[in-house]
């Protein structure tokens, strides 16, 4: 899983480093961010985020309950999820205009007649993000984790297929006015749905090769008044993340280029957390939804301790590169072609200034699933609740607060902050919920690996300075891939191997096969 998310990770982000490179970081990408952002949050709001919190719960006790290991139940899912998408499809294309409105606003850089035209585009891609989440949530309670985790990377090749069209057809796009038969609008935005409709597709031979056989299934399943029990809760848990983004879009709108720039840098943060958190996670729901299932408190209580930890272990030292080096990954990566060195530093700056949010989130997402898990999705909502309260609030005290130009890196500190919170309020409540949760222990390694990377990336960055001032560079582009080579490549083993030498337990299997890899050689 790790491996297949590396490479999905790494073909998005060349994908968005196209984008940027191509039709820059202004007001067109801008306007193509917010549209995209439609169809993932209607998705959410209409299935997407009852079928990612509470399918495998719901699926793994069907397997074991029912004669026919759930297949009857899983037939019914996807009939549901088919009929609703579609429904919720047809509604917000007919709705574009009112859904653009409400997203950017009134906003001085927004262009709704352009992101109008796009979401005509995209929001048929609803359906297939909500087919691709049930899918792999099919085939995660049957054990198969490698062919979900790889169908994002063909959705990033066609997407990097379809910028190289872009590219090469000559023309722009008018933004003013805005003529939605332009071949270069086509091409962008159907691109991108064809890109979802491929990741959808490429599971239903996985569904076929599991012995899965799909047919239609109506009526009333015995398990649906618990599962509308807990539908309405992550209902509204993700109509508040809508409310949310909606919020953050018509903030981020008021500053040139501050949506682009927090998109990317929210990309670059997520490519460790993909990775690692992600496949964390994902290897850990299952155990914890047979614990819950059994009643098994302490096997639950270990399995998220030793989550906390590990995503401490593993994403505290990314979290201090992107830290100390996110100017550098900004203006190395993101400020070529159309984009400049202005919308590298923009996009560097904010990734610099909200990377502290990394593990918070890790630990706020993992703690949520464990109320899912007990199939409780009400306490998750009030703490989505307490989260976006506190999100809003911050996003609009740096809205009075911040420069245009500095916009995107107070909306990212925003997010960022609500996280922190999250995961202190998600620790507490569960405290209650569960009694003791080895938190000391938690602390204790959390400590361990801020003070290991602390201690790497300063050498780490003495050493960068020294390069560059020995090499004699002076060009930003040139000094900014300097630093981060020599940041990346010292700090990150230099960490790791610190949080070995302070003995921290989880981190000695991955150093005792290192050792007999070594021995072997």
């Amino acid at each position: 899983m790790a491996i297949a998310t590396i490479v999905s990770r790494a073909s998005g982000l060349l994908s968005k480093l196209m984008l940027i490179t191509i039709i820059g970081s202004g007001a067109l990408n801008d306007s193509y961010q917010a549209a995209t952002t439609l169809p993932t949050m209607i998705n959410e709001l209409l299935l997407g985020g009852v079928l990612t919190s509470v399918a495998i719960p719901m699926l793994v006790r069907a397997e074991k309950e029912d004669p026919d290991g759930g297949e009857s139940y899983a037939q019914w899912l996807i009939t549901m999820a088919v009929t609703l998408l579609g429904i919720g499809t047809l509604i917000a294309l007919a709705c574009a205009p009112l859904l653009t409105a409400l997203f950017v606003g009134d906003a001085d850089q927004a262009r709704p007649e352009l992101v109008t035209a796009f979401a005509y585009l995209v929001l048929p891609g609803i359906v297939f993000y909500g087919l691709s989440a049930l899918l792999g949530a099919i085939l995660n309670t049957k054990n198969v984790f490698g062919l979900p985790t790889w169908a994002p990377v063909l959705n990033n090749v066609v997407v990097i297929v379809t910028l190289a069209v872009y590219a090469l057809v000559p023309g722009e796009i008018s933004m003013d006015p805005v003529r939605m038969g332009e071949p270069k609008l086509l091409i962008l935005g159907l691109g991108t749905m064809l890109g979802v409709a491929v990741q959808a597709s490429v599971l239903l031979p996985a569904m076929k090769r599991t012995g899965f056989k799909f047919r239609w299934r109506w009526g009333w399943d015995r398990r649906l008044a618990e599962f509308g029990g807990l539908a309405f809760w992550v209902l509204l848990y993700v109509g508040l993340g809508f409310v949310s983004m909606i919020v953050l879009t018509r903030v981020a709108m008021n500053g040139e280029g501050a949506l682009t720039a927090y998109n990317f840098q929210w990309l670059v943060a997520q490519v460790p957390y993909g990775v690692l958190g992600v496949s964390l996670l994902t290897a850990l729901m299952p155990k914890m939804s047979r614990a819950a299932a059994e009643d098994d408190t302490q096997s639950l209580v270990g399995d998220l301790s030793l989550g906390n930890r590990m995503s401490a272990i593993m994403l505290m030292p990314f979290s201090a590169l992107m830290t100390v080096a996110g100017v550098s990954i900004g203006v190395a990566v993101f400020s070529h072609g159309a984009s400049g060195l202005e919308g590298g530093e923009r996009v560097g700056t904010a990734l610099a200034l909200s990377a502290f949010g990394l593990v918070p989130y890790a630990i706020t997402l993992l703690q949520l699933r464990v109320f899912y898990a007990l199939k409780d999705a009400r306490t998750p909502t009030i703490i989505q609740g307490i989260i976006v309260v506190v999100r809003i609030g911050l996003l609009y005290a740096f809205l009075a607060i911040s420069p245009p130009d500095k916009l995107a890196a107070g909306v990212s500190i925003a997010m960022s902050l609500s996280f922190v919170v999250g995961c202190l309020v998600g620790q507490l409540w569960l405290r209650v919920r569960l009694g003791r949760l080895r938190t000391g222990y938690t602390v204790w390694t959390v400590c361990l690996s801020v003070v290991a990377s602390a201690i790497g990336f300063g050498v780490a960055t003495g050493l960068a300075w020294g390069l560059v001032s020995v090499l004699g560079l002076e060009s930003p582009v040139p000094t900014a891939a300097c630093e981060l080579v020599v940041q990346t490549v010292v700090g990150l083993p230099l960490s790791f191997g610190l949080m070995a030498l302070f003995r921290v337990p989880e981190v000695k299997p991955a150093l005792d096969k290192v050792i007999r890899l070594v021995r072997r050689r």
